[in-house]
């Protein structure tokens, strides 16, 4: 797998691909659904299958303050295109430069000239240029007449409702890890690099490696049993808290995992933490002896659900 820069022109063993387009923000049911249509006729037509994303998201471009919102960063959306299949993932920088590209000129320029793309596959619902005056119709028209085929995939449904990148939004911060796991294909998983912390958690026998959330979706703040995978590839059974830890002062914004029988140096690692199931909400107690009392049945209940 190959990242490339979508503002360069495309080296040649990738010129002439099918281009699946669009931000595939969580990569979800959907947007696998795209992926798959685009490396189907890649292979059919013995052609290279490319992924092309954007970064940053339009939306923070465009509302920069807006709350955290992303479920997946760059990286992992690489390995999940490249499990799917490509050859290569594009990278639209979303810039001003960019975000002010009319519809004719972001397909001219950075389709047909850069990309050289023999076809492009999109949902129904992409749009693109200055305004979003670009939609799949009007795609196809340029293809008509620059030479390359554009082709749409429909909206994928589960359980009678639309998968979207929303919906999988509003089951986190619902506290619904598992229904977006459904829509997500895998469980939503925060990935960085473990950081050094107050320490706390180790004093009363819970270590915790921290990571900071950065620009990922806040999920419902509480409790969660999780699995940690980390870069030698060993996968952890673990509890965690996701949230502002009431009990300690100052309140910090944090995931910290506590990974059941492990006692492993993590500090400075980049781990990947799963939400498999949200246990309960983040809780002020009366007393540490209280809280212990109560990571203890976390702890259990954690170990009953990620055994199952």
């Amino acid at each position: 797998m190959e990242r490339l820069d979508g503002s360069a022109a495309v080296p040649p063993h990738l010129a002439g691909g099918i281009v699946a387009l669009g931000n595939f923000d969580g990569f979800h049911l959907g947007h696998q659904a795209v992926v798959a249509r685009a490396v189907e006729r890649a292979r059919a037509e013995g052609r290279p299958a490319l992924v092309a994303t954007f970064d940053p998201h339009p939306v923070r471009f465009f509302r920069p303050d807006a709350a955290p919102f992303r479920l997946s960063t760059l990286d992992q959306r690489e390995r999940l295109f490249a499990a799917a299949g490509a050859d290569a993932m594009v990278v639209f920088d979303f810039n001003a430069a960019f975000a002010a590209l009319t519809a004719e000129q972001f397909v001219a320029e950075r389709l047909v000239d850069r990309l050289r793309v023999a076809g492009v596959v999109t949902g129904e619902d992409f749009t693109f240029g200055k305004g979003k005056v670009g939609d799949a119709a009007g795609l196809a028209m340029f293809g008509q007449a620059l030479g390359f085929a554009a082709e749409t995939v429909g909206a994928v449904t589960l359980g009678g409702e639309t998968v979207s990148s929303t919906r999988i939004r509003d089951l986190l911060r619902s506290g619904d890890p598992a229904g977006a796991a459904r829509l997500l294909t895998r469980p939503f998983a925060i990935q960085g690099v473990v950081q050094h912390g107050d320490k706390v958690g180790r004093t009363i026998g819970y270590p915790t490696a921290n990571l900071d959330m950065g620009r990922y979706l806040r999920p419902a703040f509480g409790i969660y049993a999780v699995r940690g995978r980390l870069a030698d590839g060993r996968v952890l059974n673990g509890a965690a808290n996701l949230g502002i830890r009431p009990q300690f002062e100052p309140p910090k914004e944090l995931l910290e995992p506590y990974f059941f029988d492990f006692s492993g140096d993590l500090y400075g690692q980049t781990i990947k933490v799963e939400l498999i199931e949200f246990l309960r909400p983040e809780a002020k107690f009366d007393s540490l002896d209280a809280l212990m009392a109560q990571m203890d049945a976390d702890c259990a209940r954690a170990r009953t659900i990620l055994e199952r």
